[in-house]
């Protein structure tokens, strides 16, 4: 019996569709895939193991007790599934970027008989696939918290349709802006970036806003439509009926309105992508196009002719990684708009506390957001440059002919590192520069003998702390910098080992991901439990060392309850000190390491590109 034409056509579309099966053949041989998958389902296990020993204390618990320690279990592994998403998500959906950003890849495909619809959605059910696949892998430990009671099923499939919803929005923006022909491999980490920021400006916005009830950024956040979900008695939903229209579905049943949200979103996308990609994407509307051979027409309007003459530093390959990261008035936008923007948003909060616009808990939760996500910005732009920067050179062929100058091993790498930090220091001294002028203005406020911006610990105590410790911009800057050089360094030795772009940068997110993640958790809990030596420990990390500054009665708990926040404040800058030195010797042993085997590793992977 013949197969109906139209169920022959969906086939086409999805399971049978010779994009999405070569995507999911090749994929599967891949030993990264495999070791994600494993890592990705260990952390799971044993983060879910962890608090369910946590949680379940005690040689006797009745059946209420249980079911309070699975229901929290439950909560924990339910975010972190979320996180590690979009996490991942990014990482298997940026290939699509990355490879189908050659117009020659372009060329052979659209002389296949695939149609439009054939081509965009095999590219995205195809890389969707794996990212499926782990959100589907952890069911059986999602029902293992089922023995313990105090878990709804529905709660559990509720999640599972979030994670899901949020890997089709990812995968989605990925296809539509490699179809675009707009974006090229650079544009693989500024995916990435966007995804992060937004997810955490979203959040940010939400905590300002947030009365206990549901904001309008709940149902356009994955983290906060899962929290609407999971706590409805401490983050509940506006009563049905009480609101209208649009903003009222979205506050009163703020879960389903993410999915339905991201959803017609990702349809939207898909739609513009199978309308485009027989033209030529956006560019064949003549959006983004130019010239071949022709200086664009905005670096002509800037008088930027690419032949400015130039002084070389000592080292040439420190200057290129500085200097020569400058070219383009795009490039020079985005720094120096990043620095401008940064530094005058530190000022206006100041003068929005002194004047009263903010109050002083909203400022607090403000200056945490902003400067923690600054120094997450900073730390990618430092994984993508050093992850690319000798890669792309053995891609493009620049490697083969630097190793037949002068030049040796030692310089080489040397220089890339100090090129790289030199480029990103005007960045890093961003959230240095808005941490010095809150300080500096706490400090004046703390000189002035009757302290306005204090906050009451332990009410009735008599103990009080300032609202931010004037110190910020100095711990930031003894914990910013070496991570930052922890970054770079990391980068450029997955970079030397990997055979592409795509693959270090992978590796490298991993790779920091889970050193800052274990160091951060540690020493985030040690400032809050340890007197004097606890924020000591908390320094190691940079989200924990600002925490601490910016709330100090939490990040340095202890300390403050014994009225010995002198103490603690002092003990937070010496172990900034000696975090910097630490790091400073891990980042010098890694470079030599990598001097060490680069003739072994560059002669392992010639001739790949």
């Amino acid at each position: 019996m013949a197969m109906p034409l139209v169920l022959r056509w969906l086939l086409r579309l999805g399971p049978t569709n010779p994009i999405a099966v070569r995507l999911v053949t090749n994929g599967s041989r891949r030993s990264r895939h495999h070791y994600i998958r494993i890592g990705y389902l260990g952390v799971l296990i044993a983060v879910l193991l962890v608090s369910l020993l946590n949680n379940a204390r005690g040689d006797q618990l009745d059946y209420r007790q249980l079911a309070a320690a699975g229901a929290r279990s439950f909560e924990v592994v339910a975010y972190l599934q979320i996180a590690l998403i979009c996490i991942l998500a990014p990482v298997f959906m940026a290939g699509a970027i990355a490879q189908e950003a050659d117009p020659r890849t372009w060329d052979i495909l659209l002389t296949t008989p695939l149609g439009a619809a054939e081509i965009v959605l095999g590219n995205l059910f195809g890389r969707l696939f794996f990212i499926i696949t782990l959100i589907v892998s952890s069911l059986p430990l999602f029902a293992v918290t089922q023995y313990f009671g105090g878990v709804p099923g529905s709660s559990i499939f509720a999640s599972y349709l979030i994670a899901v919803c949020a890997a089709l929005l990812v995968g989605s923006m990925a296809i539509a802006l490699a179809v675009s022909r707009l974006a090229g491999r650079r544009a693989v980490f500024t995916f990435y970036v966007a995804v992060v920021s937004y997810i955490v400006v979203t959040f940010a916005a939400d905590v300002l806003s947030r009365t206990g009830m549901v904001t309008m950024m709940t149902a356009i956040n994955p983290f906060l439509a899962i929290n609407a979900l999971l706590d409805p008695a401490g983050y509940k939903s506006f009563p049905a009926g009480s609101q209208t229209g649009i903003t009222g579905w979205m506050l009163e049943r703020p879960v389903m309105a993410w999915c339905v949200l991201s959803s017609s979103i990702s349809l939207a996308l898909m739609a513009v992508s199978t309308v485009t990609v027989r033209v030529g994407g956006l560019s064949g509307f003549g959006v983004g196009g130019t010239v071949e051979g022709k200086t664009p027409w905005y670096s002509r309007l800037l008088g930027r002719t690419g032949k400015a003459a130039r002084t070389v530093w000592h080292n040439p390959i420190a200057w290129r990684e500085s200097a020569g990261r400058n070219e383009g008035p795009a490039r020079l936008a985005m720094r120096y708009g990043f620095i401008a923007l940064g530094v005058l948003w530190g000022l206006v909060l100041v003068l929005m506390l002194r004047s009263g616009a903010i109050a002083p808990g909203a400022f607090r939760v403000t200056m945490l957001f902003t400067l923690l996500g600054e120094l997450g910005v900073i730390s990618l732009v430092a994984i993508n440059m050093a992850a690319t920067s000798v890669s792309k050179e053995r891609e493009d062929g620049t490697l083969d002919i630097l190793l037949t100058t002068p030049i040796q091993p030692a310089q080489y790498l040397y220089g890339k590192l100090k090129g790289m930090i030199t480029y990103l220091l005007p960045m890093i001294a961003v959230p240095v520069m808005t941490g010095m002028i809150a300080g500096g203005y706490m400090l004046l406020d703390e000189l002035s003998g009757v302290p306005q911006y204090t906050v009451a610990v332990g009410g009735g105590t008599g103990i009080t702390v300032p609202l931010m410790l004037p110190e910020t911009g100095v711990l930031v800057m003894l914990t910013a910098v070496p991570l930052v050089s922890f970054c770079v360094v990391v980068g450029m030795l997955w970079s030397l080992r990997s055979r592409g772009q795509l693959g270090a940068v992978a590796a490298t997110v991993g790779v920091v991901v889970a050193v800052a993640g274990l160091v951060g958790l540690c020493a985030w809990n040690a400032g809050g439990q340890l007197n004097v030596l606890g924020p000591a420990l908390a320094a190691s990390s940079p989200a924990s060392a600002t925490f601490a500054a910016v709330f100090p009665e939490t990040g340095m708990r202890e300390s403050v309850r014994a009225d010995n926040l002198a103490g603690a404040r002092v003990a937070l800058l010496i172990g900034g000190v000696v975090f910097a030195g630490i790091m400073a010797m891990v980042v010098l042993s890694i470079k030599s390491s990598m001097t060490r085997n680069f003739d072994m590793t560059v002669r392992k992977l010639a001739g790949l590109k």
